[in-house]
């Protein structure tokens, strides 16, 4: 008997998000509302939409950045895809650590297509133009997949914790109910700071400058470029990141401690290597995004320049979705099984047809 089926794997990971167009839909209609309601006051000036100035001026380096981009967005989707398919099909992943692992790639994949198809569109057309529902929209759903990340994060390495520090109560204390509750947790808790954050901007009131100058709508630069009082805005912005971002670190690094502590107990070197191995790529990618995200937001207030926060959000809305799958699969034995037998049923299934 499995710990986790295919078909409870797929509800859990892909079933709070059908309220997701509900949620899109409220967002519009609130727009629309407030859009009226701006039309009565003459005072302020109305805007349709945003200009996305992206990563560079120079249009000989656009080409460039379309191919960098356009393949390390093709990479993240079919690596991440890979590994959730290697975990639904087969039976001996079905463990707690390879369900968040194909939560976590899910995530993944609509965290980075939130924001990188619009920049190749935007290249490829020639066009940095975007409305002002799609930036809220993105905005939406960019925070709504950074927060996912932050604490599938948190819960794979408590899960690591408990696997290596309590391995005799790793079945019962990780089992199926707690798990579902944990992703279930994440999706609301995201879902509720992301509806705050986002319906904030509507209170925001924007002039002649439409100019933002990052590849996507991001919360800081919105709220950096409005005409109306932001304090509350920046108020609510560092709460979020203190309360949800504060704790999830802190619960990082007290697992990851207490991982090291245990593991220096083990006598077997093998043993050794194999857990510091499996922590520490789960650390680096920690590291890595933590350290970028909340750097980028907790320094929001500070002069800073555009191009540096451009290139820190590249690292963890890019590059750390697209190593997910370098990581978790190329160095991973189970998982290296699993796409093996997965390829080798759709060879069988394919010759079973041309039969």
């Amino acid at each position: 008997m499995t710990l986790f089926s295919p078909t409870v794997i797929v509800i859990i990971a892909f079933l709070p998000c059908y309220s997701l167009p509900f949620v899109l839909q409220l967002i519009i209609c609130l727009l629309i509302s407030s859009h009226h309601d701006h039309m009565g006051q003459g005072n302020d000036s109305q805007i349709s939409g945003f200009l996305l100035l992206g990563l560079s001026n120079n249009p000989e380096l656009e080409p460039l950045i379309f191919g960098l981009f356009l393949s390390m967005y093709l990479v993240t989707v079919f690596g991440n895809l890979l590994i959730i398919l290697a975990v639904s099909s087969d039976s001996h992943l079905h463990t707690p650590m390879y369900f968040f692992l194909a939560n976590l790639s899910f995530v993944d994949i609509c965290f980075t297509s939130t924001t990188v198809p619009k920049m190749l569109w935007n290249i490829q057309t020639q066009s940095k133009v975007i409305t002002y529902e799609g930036c809220l929209s993105q905005i939406f759903f960019f925070i709504l997949f950074a927060g996912l990340d932050f604490f599938l994060l948190t819960v794979m390495a408590y899960d690591r914790f408990v696997a290596i520090c309590h391995p005799l109560h790793y079945m019962v204390t990780m089992n199926p109910w707690l798990c579902g509750l944990l992703v279930l947790v994440s999706w609301i808790t995201s879902i509720l700071n992301s509806l705050s954050e986002s319906l904030l901007v509507l209170r925001l009131s924007f002039c002649t400058e439409v100019e933002i100058p990052h590849f996507f709508c991001e919360l800081n630069q919105m709220i950096q470029l409005a005409c109306s009082n932001t304090f509350l805005n920046n108020i609510v912005v560092y709460f979020a990141a203190v309360l949800l971002g504060g704790p999830s670190l802190a619960g990082v690094l007290y697992s990851y401690s207490r991982i090291g502590s245990s593991i220096c107990g083990i006598l077997s070197a093998q043993d050794k290597y194999k857990a510091f191995s499996t922590c520490a790529s789960h650390l680096s990618i920690v590291s890595l995004f933590y350290c970028t995200s909340l750097g980028v937001y907790l320094s929001s207030a500070a002069p800073q320049s555009s191009h540096a926060s451009a290139v820190a959000s590249v690292m963890y809305t890019v590059v750390t979705p697209m190593l997910n799958p370098f990581i978790y699969s190329l160095r991973n034995r189970d998982i290296k099984r699993a796409l093996m037998r997965f390829s080798g049923m759709a060879v069988r299934k394919e010759t079973i047809v041309l039969a």
